[in-house]
């Protein structure tokens, strides 16, 4: 296939102008219609390899020297054709002088790639053969350095993804959650935080570190880094498919894959491997576990002596060990904003009160930092001020950065199917932000709504839940306040901006006479619009919260 081997990006170009030229000419010329056109009729047939060979030189990074020549030979035919085009009927001397110019033409185009470009698929193809030769005799001379080595296959199945370039704040998360995995008593160790935390991060920091690679990298000895096999990194997403999972693992360590005919086969199946491997350190990482999926993490415990799990998930699981980890601090914070911001490390004309006032809104999170940074990036500073501007007006920052949005809404999407854990949520919304909500608020404005039990256990588990989904955080002002003697008064709530947003975002989605919530922030005496527009129409919301920035009013 000459695209494999041949051309690229000055030789497409060329190409797609010739023939637009020559598509031209068939057209509307008088003189060389039968000669245009076989020549037409021959690029029309070499397009898709021409095409293949622009794509495939771009991802291969392929020299343009040896296809140079004829790509001036391209060039040099579209400036004879558009002069055939134009010899006047009368010229009787150029017309034989221009047909033998284009049927050179067609002979060279013919002959490049029936000769040459073969040959040139010859030479590369014994060049492949003669790399493969190369890269088999190193796989076997690293076969007989002993042990219970065994090639693995390509990097990709169950490898570590890369770290991002530039990463603040996780020092000290990496050195407590290195302590925790490497300690002898768990072996099931689960990341814990909100979406866009930089969970995922973290872990993949956690892979490369050099400790752990040298715990659980029995190859780092050998010549090639590659050799890292004994770390799997696994996506796990809301809807895992066990036997595929088994079927990279077993790739990623060049075993042959059984077919299992059930889950629980597979389970097997990969119990048994893991016990070949062992008794070397092995390491999984099942990354971005859905709540209610913890079980199927239960299926990858074996008893095997070295043999550690790392889980990273939004929700928390009560029944592993589990490493929280925080939002960045106010400086780390600003040193990625303004990574994002002002990649060539100068803030420009930006004033550092404005710059601090929106690296502020993000509220700690990677991810927004990042987008909101990124999207501000060259951009003068009254755009900064017009960004700034309907935060100031209590709208969400998840209304202009669609990205954070797609990254938080699958936590929400998580409580779908749980109808009173999801309306509480949402009803969190109601109290204004960076405050601490009592339980006891809570647990009357619930019994109200959803008819929960009176004496607030109800309340309660659901808060639980929403805790262990890293929806909310909950605050208890006296170490030895208990619910076990059914008073909370020392119990409190609170919810971060970006997930308050969320759950504004969601309530929104429906005109104001149909919300079940409404929620009014009022600055200074501007009303929403809605407020006067909806003037006559009624609202049928079953709690209502209006801020004015001092009082608070709940209907």
């Amino acid at each position: 296939m000459a695209g494999a081997f041949v051309g690229g990006a000055a030789l497409g170009a060329a190409f797609g102008e010739l023939l637009k030229v020559v598509e031209d000419v068939a057209i509307k010329a008088v003189y060389f219609k039968s000669i245009v056109k076989r020549i037409e009729s021959i690029l029309n047939q070499i397009t898709p390899t021409i095409e293949e060979i622009k794509n495939l030189n771009r991802v291969l990074d392929r020299s343009e020297k040896e296809t140079a020549m004829f790509t001036d030979q391209l060039r040099d035919a579209k400036r004879l054709v558009r002069s055939c085009a134009k010899v006047k009927w009368w010229n009787y001397c150029a017309k034989p002088c221009y047909s033998n110019r284009l049927l050179d033409f067609e002979e060279s185009l013919v002959r490049f790639f029936q000769i040459e470009v073969q040959a040139m698929q010859l030479r590369d193809g014994m060049k492949i053969l003669m790399q493969v030769n190369e890269v088999g005799s190193k796989l076997d001379r690293i076969g007989t350095m002993g042990g219970s080595f065994r090639p693995i296959g390509f990097v990709g199945c169950c490898g570590v993804p890369g770290v991002p370039e530039f990463v603040v704040g996780f020092d000290e998360p990496l050195r407590e959650l290195k302590m925790q995995i490497l300690n002898e008593g768990e072996q099931v160790v689960v990341l814990s935080a909100p979406g866009g935390c930089g969970k995922t991060t973290l872990a993949k920091m956690l892979c490369r570190d050099e400790e752990i690679e040298g715990t659980f990298d029995m190859n780092e000895n050998l010549e090639f880094d590659m050799f890292k096999d004994n770390i799997f990194f696994v996506t796990f997403s809301k809807s895992p498919n066990l036997k595929v999972i088994i079927e990279k693992m077993f790739q990623h360590k060049d075993y042959p894959v059984p077919e299992f005919q059930t889950e629980e086969d597979a389970i097997n199946q990969l119990e048994s491997l893991l016990k070949r491997i062992g008794p070397t350190p092995m390491l999984l990482v099942l990354d971005d576990v859905w709540s209610g999926s913890e079980f199927l993490t239960e299926k990858f415990k074996f008893q095997i002596s070295k043999y550690k799990i790392l889980v990273t998930s939004r929700s928390v699981f009560p029944r592993f060990s589990t490493y929280k980890l925080k939002l960045l601090k106010d400086q780390d914070a600003m040193d990625l904003f303004c990574h994002s911001a002002f990649p060539q490390h100068g803030r420009s004309s930006i004033p550092k009160d404005l710059v601090s006032k929106i690296m502020r809104r993000c509220g700690g999170f990677p991810l927004a930092l990042k987008v909101v940074g990124r999207s501000l990036y060259g951009e003068p500073e009254v755009i900064w001020k017009n960004r700034l501007k309907p935060w100031s007006e209590a709208q969400s920052i998840l209304y202009s950065n669609n990205e954070l949005l797609i990254c938080l809404q699958p936590s929400l999407d998580a409580l779908d199917g749980m109808y009173k854990i999801k309306e509480c949520f949402l009803d969190l919304a109601s109290f204004p932000e960076d405050q601490r909500i009592p339980v006891t608020a809570l647990m009357d404005m619930w019994v109200e709504l959803y008819n929960l039990d009176e004496d607030g256990e109800d309340a309660i588990a659901i808060l639980h839940q929403l805790s262990n989904r890293n929806l909310v955080n909950l605050v208890l002002t006296r170490k030895d306040a208990s619910e076990t003697n059914g008073y909370y008064n020392e119990h409190f709530v609170m919810q971060h901006d970006l997930l308050r947003d969320l759950a504004i975002h969601q309530s929104d989605q429906n005109p104001i006479e149909h919300r079940k919530r409404l929620i009014v922030d009022i600055v200074a005496n501007d009303l929403p619009r809605w407020w006067i527009d909806q003037r006559e129409h009624p609202v049928h919301a079953r709690l209502v919260s209006i801020s004015t920035g001092v009082l608070i009013l709940s209907i």
